[in-house]
C-alpha cells in the first residue's frame, strides 16, 4: 500500500454533509432549464477538479443539460454506470417558505435533499475519496447526471440506454427505503392521456341534442379504476380531470391523465391492449388516447441477485446488515434493469418524505452509504 493510501483522509459526515447542503441549496425544479443548469455547472465544475473527462450535452424541449464524466483510467471497455438526477420536484423559493435548510438532532431537510442530491452526492464523495487517496477502481466509472427524472427522463432516456450498454453495472443513486433498504426491482409506469369528444347543446332547451363528454369520461373513469388489482400490485389512478365550459351547455369536451403501475412485463401487456382497445359507451362520443410505457417494470434476476451479495458483503464489512426490497415507484433505473443490465438502486441516503414538505435525511446514514458506493467502485470487476 503506497504513503498517500495510507493517509487517505477518513470518511467525514461533516465534509460530506457540507457538500449535500451545497447541492440542496442551489433549487433546480425539473421545469427550470436554467436552475437546473446553474445545478449543472457547480457539479460539472467538482467533477473536472477530480481530473474525470466531462461532457456536457445540451438540454432540448425546454429541459436543462445532460452531463456525464468518466474516469480517465479503465480504456474503453465496460464498466459502472453511475446515475443520478439533478431535478427535484420542488418550486424555486421552497427552501425559504416551506422547507427552510435545517439539522433538527439527526435529521437534515430540505427541498430534494432525500429524493435524491444527497444520494448524488455521496456517489460525487466516494469518487473524491478514491481520487484523494492516490487509488483507481478496476473497472471505469462513468457518471450521469439527469436534468429531467422526475418528469420522466423524457430527453435522457435514450442516452441512459445508451449508455447502460456499454457498461456491465448500473448503481442508481436514488435514496435508500424504509430504514435503509435498497431497491433489486421496480414495478413499470404506464401513463396515458384520455380524451372524449361529445355534442355540445343547451342545457336547458335542447339537452336531448347534447352529447355529455362529462358523462361518457365519468363511464369511461369507472372503467379504468377497476384495472386496479392490489393482489396483482397492479393500480390505475386517474389523477387530474378538466372538461366543460359552463353549467348550462353540455359538456363538449373532457381529458383526464391517469397513471398506471404494473409488476412485470405482462401485466404492462394487458394494460397496453386495454387502452389500445378503448371504446365509448355512448356511439355518438368519441375517444382518444395517448400515451403508453413510462419506464417498464423489472424483476431480480440472476445478476441483480449477485450484485446485491456483493453489496451486501461489503455492508457487513462496514457493520450493517443490508437488505433489498422491490418499490411501486419508478427510477431511471427500470430502464436499465429492463434491459438484463444488473442494477442496484436506492443507493443514496435513508430518510424520509420524499416530494414532500417534510422531506429530511438522516446524517447517521451519510458515512454508511458513502462507504458503501466507495465498496463498491473499488471491487466490481
Amino acid at each position: 500500500m503506497s504513503e498517500d493510501v495510507k493517509n487517505a483522509p477518513d470518511f467525514d459526515a461533516d465534509e460530506i454533509l457540507e457538500g449535500v447542503l451545497r447541492w440542496v441549496d442551489i433549487e433546480s425544479p425539473s421545469h427550470n432549464a436554467d436552475a437546473v443548469n446553474h445545478m449543472v455547472d457547480h457539479v460539472e465544475e467538482g467533477l473536472a477538479v477530480l481530473g474525470l473527462h466531462v461532457n456536457r450535452k445540451p438540454g432540448r424541449d425546454g429541459f436543462g443539460d445532460i452531463l456525464t464524466a468518466r474516469t480517465p483510467w479503465g480504456g474503453d471497455g465496460p464498466g459502472i454506470l453511475v446515475l443520478s438526477h439533478l431535478d427535484t420536484v420542488h418550486p424555486i423559493g421552497t427552501k425559504d417558505d416551506r422547507m427552510k435548510i435545517r439539522r433538527e438532532d439527526d435529521k437534515v431537510f430540505g427541498p430534494g435533499i432525500y429524493d435524491m442530491k444527497a444520494g448524488a452526492h455521496i456517489a460525487f464523495y466516494a469518487m473524491r475519496h478514491i481520487v484523494r487517496s492516490n487509488e483507481e477502481t478496476p473497472l471505469p466509472v462513468t457518471f450521469m447526471y439527469v436534468p429531467e427524472e422526475e418528469v420522466g427522463s423524457p430527453t435522457s432516456r435514450d442516452m441512459i440506454v445508451e449508455l447502460a450498454k456499454q457498461n456491465k453495472y448500473v448503481l442508481v443513486t436514488e435514496p435508500a427505503r424504509e430504514g435503509g433498504k435498497i431497491v433489486t426491482a421496480r414495478n413499470g409506469r404506464l401513463q396515458y392521456t384520455v380524451k372524449v369528444t361529445g355534442r355540445p347543446s343547451h342545457a336547458g332547451s335542447r339537452h336531448m341534442d347534447g352529447r355529455s363528454a362529462i358523462k361518457e369520461m365519468a363511464r369511461q373513469i369507472l372503467r379504468m379504476e377497476e384495472l386496479t388489482d392490489y393482489d396483482n400490485e397492479t393500480t390505475c389512478s386517474v389523477g387530474t380531470i378538466s372538461g366543460g365550459t359552463t353549467t348550462n351547455v353540455v359538456p363538449h369536451e373532457c381529458e383526464v391523465t391517469v397513471d398506471l403501475r404494473v409488476p412485470h412485463v405482462e401485466a404492462q401487456q394487458r394494460i397496453l391492449d386495454f387502452f389500445d382497445n378503448l371504446e365509448p359507451f355512448d356511439p355518438d362520443c368519441v375517444v382518444e388516447v395517448e400515451g403508453g410505457v413510462d419506464r417498464p417494470p423489472y424483476d431480480k434476476f440472476e445478476g441483480v441477485e449477485s450484485l446485491f451479495q456483493h453489496a451486501k458483503g461489503i455492508a457487513a464489512e462496514i457493520g450493517f446488515d443490508l437488505q433489498d426490497l422491490k418499490t411501486g415507484g419508478g427510477s431511471d433505473g427500470n430502464f436499465t434493469g429492463a434491459l438484463g443490465i444488473p442494477t442496484l438502486d436506492g443507493l443514496g441516503a435513508d430518510g424520509h418524505g420524499a416530494h414532500s414538505y417534510n422531506e429530511f435525511i438522516y446524517y447517521s446514514s451519510l458515512v454508511q452509504r458513502a462507504k458503501l458506493m466507495y465498496g463498491l467502485l473499488r471491487t466490481l470487476t
